[in-house]
């Protein structure tokens, strides 16, 4: 196996840890109501925040300089609360209110919003693709939501609600550290954006609620710390040394798929017809926006 294939296996190894993650959270959830989303976020975020600056710091990569340019602090602000905060408290709002499947293929549509964001800001040419791409995640939401019948929700309110938060969180996640990573570690920006955002929680929301001292509790948030967040984004930054991009980007569809699959084994979540269409509709329509052309061109670079 030469290193392109290998990398390209743990950037997909890395996704299926994030599909993962969302199991360990709701199993935190079923355990107790005293664990909550705002808690379990605050703890994930500090906790890996920390990690990663230590690591960054270790290997040379001086975590406090990036606060020495006004304009990146700001940046770095931004990102850990209008970024990191909804991608990872509100998805796991949805793992609590229905499960990590559900949460997974809702966080999906987020490159829909940006590219929504790249078309009416950078004047990005909508191909034929996109739009067929954007029509069918549409119409795959809208039969996870109502198995076809539009007279009778099967996903309430609220889960639609807090999953597109989620997803819009996926898009400035992804677009407000663009400019930062061209001069500063991917290590000291996701640390600093994680440990921000969790310290705005913990501000807001600074009640320590009575969370069980059991074994199983702590084990399943270390999972969500080690497995859901530190070691799948090591993974990840060191594949994309030897792959593409756009070919992690395809690998994304390990997430859903890994979280669905772990939903109906370890908690007998039942899926329908309807569910297995419309979440497989979303994940290939989300997938086509990779697809290639010679008639996709930017006016302005997305990092100007």
């Amino acid at each position: 196996m030469n290193k392109k294939h290998f990398w390209a296996l743990m950037a997909a190894l890395a996704c299926t840890m994030w599909g993962i993650s969302g199991l360990f959270a709701k199993a935190l959830f079923n355990v107790s109501s005293a664990i909550t989303p705002i808690w379990l976020s605050q703890v994930r975020m500090i906790s890996s925040g920390i990690i990663l600056l230590i690591v960054a710091g270790c290997l040379g990569q001086h975590p406090l300089a990036c606060f020495h340019n006004k304009k990146d602090a700001i940046t770095l602000i931004a990102y850990g609360i209008l970024g990191l905060l909804p991608v990872q408290l509100f998805y796991f709002v949805v793992v609590q209110q229905a499960n990590a499947s559900v949460a997974t293929i809702l966080q999906f549509v987020g490159p829909f919003f940006v590219l929504a964001y790249m078309t009416m800001t950078h004047q990005q040419v909508l191909r034929r693709v996109d739009v067929l791409a954007a029509i069918g995640a549409f119409i795959g939401v809208f039969l996870l939501a109502t198995h076809g019948n539009v007279s009778q929700l099967q996903l309430t309110p609220s889960v639609l609600f807090w999953g597109l938060l989620s997803a819009i969180g996926v898009a400035t996640n992804t677009l407000i550290p663009i400019r930062l990573l061209d001069h500063i570690s991917s290590l000291v920006v996701t640390g600093w954006g994680l440990l921000l955002a969790g310290l705005s929680l913990l501000l807001v929301h600074p009640q320590w609620p009575a969370v069980p001292n059991q074994p199983q509790v702590w084990i399943s948030v270390l999972g969500v710390i080690i497995i859901g967040t530190l070691i799948p984004f090591q993974l990840m930054m060191n594949s994309l040394r030897f792959i593409q991009a756009s070919t992690a980007s395809l690998l994304d569809a390990f997430e859903p798929l890994s979280a669905m699959v772990g939903s109906v084994i370890c908690f007998n979540v039942h899926l329908t017809v309807w569910d297995l269409v419309g979440s497989f509709l979303v994940i290939i329509c989300a997938l086509a926006l990779n697809i290639k052309t010679g008639d996709r061109q930017k006016i302005k670079k997305s990092h100007a």
